[in-house]
């Protein structure tokens, strides 16, 4: 794999990743734009001890633009996007309109005076666009095995990179796919998030599997794993590097969680073997998902990794997907409980869907 990069014209970069080394890539954009130089906040919520962030400009982002203004699409002599090339592979960039962006060294911002609830700071980060194919009409799962190994290439580079940042806690690669998860672009793409913070869900998983350990001094996510394989009513598929599972509490319809078979911290950890035989069963979970009910599937592909400086040791390297769709034409609404308490009903129970699963026909 070849990787070029180089700097978009407002400063923001872009970086190739190229299944053949000969690939020769444009590096210039021609476009005229302002410098980049876009900062969003992050405000303190003492009641859920959480971080909220604020990124009042990203209500100007491009919102499905017709098929010809596709920003994600190669450039051409009549158009110019956000990749300058006129085809690519996989390819990664800084997102125009981040959540989180290298500005300011983390400076803190003005608060009211004596007033601790009103705390807020710059957001520094990075948020990262990946477009998985040059191809506007595919899909993850239209992609061959092949090229999904170069995204995970891509994603495991960005998670090393990004983690060297300094003021980066936590990073999260991860896919909305559908209108009814809310994507603004159509194009096959994913995005990663570096947070200056451990995520809220990152922080509730390490506090679960830190008391476990504190009770048993045995890793929780091996124990859930060991059990599910030993289980097998909830087995999706099951590899010599990595098992599929509709988890024992699923809160969605549709939901597969993948885990590798050692105990890894992040993407950059896994090994050849474990890459390649990932690239296939992601494939096949997805494809099955897909087919269970013969319908388009909305759906959220988030890696769990370890948080970047802190209890590496406690956590473990997982693929969750989950989607909204609990029926040919029916949605799953987060109503009340769900958005407002926290407290999930599920439509249907795991078993059925693992079956569903297995029994579906990509």
């Amino acid at each position: 794999m070849k990787k070029t990069s180089a700097l978009l014209a407002d400063g923001r970069e872009i970086i190739y990743f190229d299944e053949s080394d000969a690939a020769a890539r444009t590096l210039i954009d021609g476009r005229d734009l302002p410098p980049f130089r876009l900062q969003p906040t992050v405000r303190y919520d003492a009641v859920l001890d959480e971080w909220v962030g604020l990124a009042d400009f990203r209500q100007d982002r491009t919102y499905l633009p017709p098929e010809d203004q596709c920003p994600l699409c190669p450039s051409s002599d009549s158009r110019l996007t956000e990749i300058p090339a006129s085809s690519y592979d996989v390819v990664v960039f800084e997102n125009r309109f981040p959540s989180f962006a290298q500005g300011t060294d983390g400076a803190v911002l003005p608060e009211a005076p004596r007033e601790q609830f009103f705390r807020q700071r710059a957001a520094v980060g990075r948020c990262e666009v990946v477009c998985f194919t040059a191809d506007h009409d595919s899909s993850f799962s239209a992609l061959s095995a092949s090229r999904v190994r170069t995204v995970i290439e891509a994603w495991v580079d960005r998670t090393r990179t990004l983690s060297a940042l300094p003021n980066v806690a936590d990073v999260f690669c991860f896919e909305n796919r559908g209108k009814e998860i809310g994507i603004t672009l159509s194009h096959p793409h994913g995005q990663i998030y570096a947070y200056p913070f451990p995520a809220p869900r990152t922080r509730q998983m390490l506090d679960a599997a830190r008391a476990y350990q504190h009770r048993t001094r045995r890793s929780l996510f091996a124990d859930v794993l060991a059990a599910e394989q030993r289980s097998g009513d909830r087995i999706v598929a099951r590899g010599e590097s990595w098992t599929a599972f509709v988890p024992f509490a699923a809160r969605w319809p549709l939901e597969v969680h993948l885990y590798p078979h050692d105990h890894v911290p992040d993407l950059p950890a896994l090994g050849d073997a474990e890459r390649t035989e990932l690239s296939s069963i992601y494939l096949d979970v997805l494809r099955r998902m897909e087919a269970v009910f013969d319908d388009t599937l909305p759906y959220i592909a988030a890696w769990h990794q370890a948080p970047v400086r802190i209890d590496r040791d406690l956590a473990r390297l997982h693929l969750q997907i989950f989607s909204t769709r609990r029926g040919p034409g029916k949605l799953k609404y987060l109503a009340g409980s769900e958005s407002a308490m926290g407290a999930f009903v599920n439509d249907i129970s795991p078993e059925t869907a693992a079956r569903l699963l297995r029994e579906a026909r990509p």
